[in-house]
């Protein structure tokens, strides 16, 4: 529904800063409840809290179309619904993440997230033409109807999923949230693996602002603002991230986990570059088929690792603290990136965020201590 609502806004107002405030609302209440959520998915049922955030999201959803429908038309609430859906993902990302490794064998994980991955590239795949087709043909409210019997039909499955209560959960909780946290903050700090994944993070995702979320605005500004391009940008890239998913899934990776970490981002970086260079739509689609093969080196990996090494009882925590740095980076580089795609070029933020990429995906290889901690040993 997500892709729906900055196609509606960038459509309707040609505005990079319009599109900021959107990407803003859709990342900054993941920042401040993923302090709280990662204590919560240590402390609590996480398959409880994936229900109940679900469900949060579903409500807001379903309440914007029946606002919508009641001839209630501003664009504000789009942002609103855009937060509170937003605040539920927050609540949800680490509850599932550490859920993972709970139902699914050590040696099985690199598979199954790939697998994950790909499913999760095929809805986002068919997402954008149904959406696509239902604006060209209907109205915005079309789709959030079919997004809450979504939600209605994922929650369904997921509570007929038998899974054990992990161990902390299960016990009575003698510690206070903040005591938690502590300890959840002291344990990232002192494993210098997730200190080198998290400054990764930290300035990849700065970097992938523009690919991410300023392309939507390039397509529309420089080829057209059909909506059968939009479809058509946004479907070439899940496609091209599903086929990637089902390479991870086979293939598996380098087995030195970091190192297909650090070729996926130097080939991001580089076919970012080429987004930036080109000149005909369809090259530009063709393009965005190979960058979005480019994200399960990275995504899938990275997964596995921190799933494989950090504890059980902390794994909440450490998912929360990657999180934290994904939502609150975003809107920060999108309160940069935003305007300035007012002022210059977006193929010129395009060349230049590439450049950065390959050199931050180089400079991997030279930090030992990450190398060495991606080394398989299944």
């Amino acid at each position: 529904m997500q892709f729906a609502i900055i196609w509606y806004i960038a459509r309707a107002t040609d505005s990079g800063m319009m599109v900021t405030i959107s990407t803003i609302c859709s990342f900054l209440p993941q920042l401040f409840i993923s302090l709280f959520a990662g204590v919560w998915a240590d402390r609590y049922n996480r398959k409880l809290l994936i229900v109940l955030s679900d469900g949060l999201i579903a409500t807001a959803t379903l309440i914007l179309a029946i606002i919508l429908l009641s001839g209630y038309n501003n664009m504000w609430i789009l942002f609103l619904v855009s937060g509170i859906r937003s605040f539920g993902s927050g609540i949800q990302t680490p509850a599932v993440n550490a859920l993972i490794p709970q139902i699914v064998p050590e040696e099985k994980l690199m598979r199954v997230n790939g697998i994950n991955g790909t499913i999760q590239s095929l809805i986002l795949l068919v997402s954008p033409a149904v959406s696509g087709t239902i604006l060209t043909y209907g109205k915005l409210e079309s789709i959030l109807f079919l997004d809450v019997i979504t939600a209605i039909i994922a929650i369904s499955i997921l509570l007929t999923l038998r899974v054990a209560v992990h161990k902390k959960a299960a016990e009575k909780q003698d510690t206070d949230y903040f005591y938690d946290l502590k300890e959840g903050i002291k344990y990232s700090l002192n494993n210098s693996f997730i200190k080198n994944l998290i400054i990764f993070y930290a300035i990849f995702t700065i970097l992938i602002v523009p690919a991410a979320f300023l392309n939507v605005l390039m397509v529309t500004r420089t080829f057209g603002n059909e909506y059968w391009r939009l479809t058509a940008n946004e479907m070439s890239f899940f496609a091209g991230s599903m086929v990637g998913g089902i390479i991870m899934a086979t293939w598996g990776g380098f087995k030195n986990r970091v190192i297909t970490i650090a070729v996926g981002c130097c080939a991001f970086g580089a076919l970012t570059v080429a987004v930036g260079i080109a000149k005909v739509f369809y090259v530009y689609i063709a393009i965005m088929v190979l960058t979005g093969m480019t994200i399960p080196l990275f995504n899938s990996p990275s997964m596995v690792l921190l799933q494989e090494k950090v504890e059980t009882d902390m794994q909440g925590r450490v998912f929360s603290f990657v999180q934290i740095v994904s939502s609150g980076l975003m809107p920060l580089g999108m309160i940069v990136f935003g305007p300035l795609a007012d002022i210059i070029k977006i193929e010129r933020l395009m060349i230049i965020t590439g450049l950065l990429l390959i050199v931050l995906g180089i400079s991997i290889f030279y930090n030992k201590s990450f190398i060495k901690e991606g080394i398989n040993q299944n």
